[in-house]
């Protein structure tokens, strides 16, 4: 069994900074990609950034890229995904997920988070 939990989401201001973690528990996190999405209200879940199992290479979504990063520590079996320059249009809930595929696929990844909100205010 893989387990999944988020954490850090929050109220913030345009312009301010979040950092989410993601903390898996299970042998296999070191050989799974991790993933984070996102969804608001009224809209899909939608990729926002990836990262392979050694954290080698990365992906983002076009609408974070130069200001969202990605990264993951497998010694600590967590993953952070570090929000600048947040504008409201980030608002949304955010996911954490893990599996054996890199993917920015939702449907690729066999374990999921509860989620974590984060707010973003003009």
């Amino acid at each position: 069994q893989v387990q999944v939990a988020e954490s850090g989401g929050g109220l913030v201001q345009a312009g301010g900074s979040l950092r989410l973690s993601c903390a898996a528990s299970g042998r296999a996190f070191s050989s799974y990609a991790m993933t984070w999405f996102r969804q608001a209200p009224g809209k899909e879940r939608e990729f926002v950034a990836l990262i392979s199992k050694t954290g080698g290479s990365t992906a983002y979504s076009d609408s974070v890229k130069g200001r969202f990063i990605i990264s993951r520590d497998n010694a600590k079996y967590r993953g952070y995904l570090q929000m600048n320059s947040l504008e409201p249009e980030d608002t949304a809930v955010y996911y954490c997920a893990t599996g054996p595929s890199y993917s920015s696929k939702a449907m690729s990844y066999d374990y999921w988070g509860q989620g974590t909100q984060v707010t973003v205010s003009s």
